[in-house]
């Protein structure tokens, strides 16, 4: 069997560009977790169902299983190593801890992600399928709909939707 090919580029993660080279087919999740050992985006599904691999791109949240790392050379990539610190959380990641919307963890990275961008679109008006009106108003329906890409195997939504409506004040 031949040997694929590598491309080598650049990509910049949480404001640090890192220079690659690596099979052109890579998902920017495997680039994230098998080349930048940045492993806070999940492996979920690989099909883009349940935004487990939830990322920033440019400030827009995407499932890094469906995308090609080769094809965002010149995105701005934030994953949930770069939202915050440990000493100095994210308010979506406090938000997190304080309501108890955790539970087993493995889709807390992409949940939080999904909500920064979330959060993110209200604040520019973006409607949803729910919004009534002109404005966007954060409800917990509003949550519900625009948060539904991301599944939550343990059945924390209430708890999470608590959070991101503490996070959104």
């Amino acid at each position: 069997m031949p040997e694929s090919p590598r491309v080598s580029f650049p990509l910049t993660v949480n404001g640090v560009t890192h220079h690659l080279t690596v099979d052109p087919r890579t998902t920017l999740l495997d680039v994230l977790r098998e080349h930048l050992e940045l492993t806070g985006a999940k492996k979920g599904c690989d099909h883009g169902q349940c935004g487990a691999c939830t990322v920033l791109l440019d400030g827009r949240r995407v499932n890094s299983c469906l995308i090609l790392a080769i094809s965002q050379q010149s995105a701005r990539i934030t994953t949930i190593e770069g939202l915050g610190r440990p000493d100095d959380l994210h308010p979506v990641q406090r938000e997190m801890l304080e309501h108890d919307g955790y539970q087993c963890g493995y889709c807390t990275p992409g949940q939080v992600c999904s909500a920064v961008g979330m959060l993110d679109e209200v604040a520019q008006g973006w409607p949803s399928a729910v919004t009534d009106g002109t404005e966007p108003e954060l409800d917990r329906d509003e949550v519900r709909e625009r948060m539904s890409g991301n599944l939550c195997r343990c059945g924390a939504y209430p708890n999470i939707v608590d959070a991101i409506l503490a996070a959104a004040r």
